[in-house]
């Protein structure tokens, strides 16, 4: 049997500390402490070259046990739907009503964070209800 790697996930974004702070909210992830022998990040931010302040941004699971997701500034910007996508898992478990309404719940406060709802798509035969959305630059995800 093989050993499990540890993933990361990677965005290419415009703002890289503004997304990063986003999805911190979303999974409940947190930014990293800055490296050693800097009391903040903006001190470290500081020592680089100005064209590669902000250029990057982390945000991690606190326990360890999920992706680490890491945001990179690139020149240009989103132009199509994305190939990967992330699904926060809100309505693991849930069906029916009460999983609609765990999402819209979910949907409600990530709007408030800046996402964006782009559609609901609701139970049928086959699959429980998800919710379509874009976080603070368009990248698509779903909740679950």
């Amino acid at each position: 049997m093989s050993t499990i790697k540890q993933i990361q996930i990677t965005f290419d974004c415009a703002e890289p500390e503004r997304v990063a702070r986003f999805w911190c909210e979303v999974l409940g992830y947190v930014l990293p402490p800055p490296p050693e022998g800097f009391a903040t990040w903006d001190d470290y931010k500081r020592t680089q070259p100005a064209e590669e302040q902000g250029s990057w941004a982390v945000c991690k699971d606190p326990s360890g046990a999920g992706p680490r997701f890491y945001f990179q500034r690139v020149p240009e910007g989103k132009v199509a739907k994305n190939r990967v996508h992330v699904d926060v898992r809100t309505g693991t478990g849930l069906v029916g009503a009460e999983r609609l309404a765990t999402l819209e719940a979910e949907c409600a406060r990530l709007i408030a964070l800046g996402a964006t709802h782009v559609n609901t798509l609701y139970a049928d035969e086959e699959n429980e209800s998800c919710i379509v959305m874009q976080d603070v630059e368009g990248n698509e995800f779903c909740l679950d």
